[in-house]
């Protein structure tokens, strides 16, 4: 399955990291003990799926998101659920 960017561009689920952490904030009786927080990590500089000039114009505009390694990490905490999160996440990418 691809994550479908535009329509010339589309990511390969294999080159998604994702990992499940507990959200910082108030969340009410289940903050301390969900994992409902998602963070993604995509490694940029190393992606066969995007274009050099893409890549190149997302590094820039990643900012402090992108590792020294080049990896875009993205964190999605607002919602109570796993899949909120989740899907936030892939859209915000």
């Amino acid at each position: 399955m691809a994550l479908d960017c535009t329509p010339s561009i589309s990511i390969d689920e294999s080159e998604l990291e994702e990992s499940f952490v507990r959200a910082s904030g108030p969340g009410g009786q289940n903050v301390n003990k969900v994992a409902t927080a998602v963070q993604l990590r995509f490694d940029v500089r190393r992606s066969p799926s995007l274009p050099n000039a893409v890549a190149i114009r997302l590094m820039k505009l990643a900012g402090r998101r992108l590792t020294a390694e080049g990896v875009l990490v993205i964190t999605a905490q607002e919602h109570r659920t796993q899949d909120r999160n989740r899907a936030e996440a892939r859209e915000r990418l």
